[in-house]
């Protein structure tokens, strides 16, 4: 018997892809906020709105449907996320979404979930997602500041910088032709490459990589 994990993580590209929010409140402004930052073309439907969503709707930042949910708004999207605040309303357009094929999350509703929304720490390219598959939001908040901190202390301010220099040589690699796997690079990661860049040492960083590169 296969054991079944607790959902399957992915990193998605919401870039240019029409995303939903449904709900005008705090949680529902920081859930838009969020998918604007990742590029998403966000449209939120809500009678009413709070600061944050207004503040998007000024700067241009989303759409805003000034209405409640009508049935059959999900099938247009790539996601919806649903944050009323209103338990029933929540689990209608949950069940609407998932109805038109579409994946759907509910705040704090992990029963009208087909996606779990993780805890997220981000340096430039560099995401560390944890989740508790909706056992614990609190505890995969928690896990998330440790890891930020136990990068900060082993990194420094430098992850972006790091991504950044092996990022540019292993496009170095694959444009002379090679496969980039013929390069050892948990080796050069084990090695004083961290160091280099957490001391602000970028171009002794760099000549490392170039000689491991050839």
């Amino acid at each position: 018997m296969v054991e079944l994990l607790g959902g399957y993580p992915v990193n998605l590209d919401v870039a240019g892809r029409p995303v939903l929010v449904v709900g005008g409140g705090p949680v529902a402004g920081r859930k838009a906020a969020g998918l604007v930052a990742a590029g998403a073309s966000v449209t939120v439907v809500a009678p009413e709105v709070g600061d944050v969503v207004e503040g998007l709707i000024e700067a241009g930042a989303v759409t805003h449907l000034r209405r409640r949910y009508a049935p059959g708004d999900a099938r247009r999207h790539r996601l919806v996320i649903t944050a009323t605040g209103v338990p029933e309303v929540d689990a209608s357009v949950a069940a609407d979404a998932d109805a038109a094929g579409v994946w759907v999350n509910s705040a704090d509703d992990q029963a009208n979930c087909s996606f779990i929304l993780p805890a997220i720490f981000r340096d430039g390219p560099v995401s560390v997602a944890v989740s508790t598959s909706g056992a614990s939001p609190a505890l995969a908040s928690w896990l998330r500041d440790q890891l930020s901190e136990a990068t900060s202390q082993l990194l420094g301010g430098g992850v972006a910088d790091l991504a950044g220099l092996l990022s540019a040589a292993r496009a170095q690699v694959k444009a002379s032709g090679r496969s980039s796997e013929t390069i050892d690079w948990r080796s050069l990661l084990d090695g004083p490459l961290p160091g280099l860049v957490r001391a602000g040492r970028l171009g002794d960083a760099q000549s490392l990589l170039d000689g491991a590169i050839g």
